[in-house]
């Protein structure tokens, strides 16, 4: 199963594909090296269809815990003072998305969605410490009957060139179900209110929908 931001690129990657290799066959007259580009064609082509994969995942609902918004590598965990929505301290859990991960953003928390804004901004490497407040991204506010408000923050990186945001203020949302999507390595933020319990740990591998990052 495919996201559907990824049907066009996956559509003109197969025809370019496809007319690279009639082309080589008709004017290249050696055949390893019509061989040679069949084969980085389709190593191309299946890492564009495993990059937009959108594999199903089995949130199990809990208003008493958030979920990993994403597939990727815990980076960060501290306490911070959240500027631009809260305006007071949070704890923050950072994931950080290699580009072979799945990049599909699931909503961390069920609720209604109280705020959410673009940014534009610059492409630093998604783990530099400047990029949650300096790189393009989208912030996101849930507001859960048990956790409060929770934000959760698509940062792009030095790869990703388009945030899709999907979250619309005053909509209700359900824990686990697709909220956007990051084109080619990025980061989330997921900021927490101080009495939540963290469930991760640093450097551990998560996955989106189904690892729980926080109990209440």
């Amino acid at each position: 199963m495919f996201h559907k931001e990824g049907y066009k690129i996956i559509g003109v990657t197969f025809l370019i594909c496809l007319g690279i290799n009639l082309l080589s066959i008709y004017f290249i007259e050696k055949t390893w090296v019509v061989q040679l580009i069949l084969a980085l064609s389709i190593i191309i082509f299946i890492l564009i269809l495993q990059f937009f994969r959108n594999p199903k995942r089995g949130t199990i609902i809990d208003n008493y815990q958030a979920v990993a918004p994403v597939d990727g590598k815990v980076v960060v965990i501290e306490e911070v003072f959240e500027k631009e929505y809260f305006k007071e301290k949070r704890l923050q859990v950072s994931i950080f998305m290699s580009p072979i991960n799945v990049h599909v953003t699931r909503h961390p928390v069920s609720g209604k969605v109280t705020y959410s804004k673009y940014h534009p901004g610059k492409f630093l490497v998604a783990w530099h410490p400047k990029s949650s407040e300096e790189n393009e991204r989208t912030s996101v506010v849930v507001k859960n009957e048990q956790f409060g408000e929770v934000l959760y923050r698509q940062i792009a990186g030095a790869m990703a060139k388009r945030i899709v945001n999907y979250a619309e203020e005053g909509q209700e949302v359900i824990q686990g179900t697709d909220s956007g999507f990051i084109k080619f390595g990025s980061r989330v933020d997921v900021l927490l209110p101080l009495n939540a319990k963290v469930d991760v740990s640093l450097n551990q591998k998560v996955k989106g929908g189904v690892s729980v990052i926080a109990k209440l």
